[in-house]
């Protein structure tokens, strides 16, 4: 699947679409801003594939700061055969950017 933009995102949210998303950042990111999703920082989000094993085929977005962490956890996912993992492109300094800073 293409990656999602912090525009599409945010249109889903706001219709209020139940989505499955995924911040990859370090707690303490987490802390300081996030839109709701479930963290799985990405140093240890390879051993927590097995929790997301009934998703396979649903569409799952993934996000970090900008985009590069999210991005590689991506890569982790179709390689173990998730068919519908999608990048945030911009990550939460786009999404802040956006729709927080005005």
């Amino acid at each position: 699947m293409q990656d999602i933009t912090v525009e599409e995102l945010k249109k889903r949210l706001d219709a209020g679409e139940d989505l499955l998303i995924i911040d990859v950042r370090e707690p303490y990111e987490y802390a300081d801003f996030n839109i709701g999703a479930r963290l799985i920082p990405l140093g240890s989000f390879a051993l927590h594939l097995d929790d997301l094993e009934d998703y396979k085929d649903t569409e799952i977005i993934l996000h970090c700061r900008s985009g590069k962490r999210s991005h590689t956890a991506k890569e982790i996912m179709l390689a173990q055969g998730f068919t519908k993992p999608r990048n945030l492109l911009g990550g939460m300094l786009e999404w802040q950017d956006k729709f927080v800073k005005g």
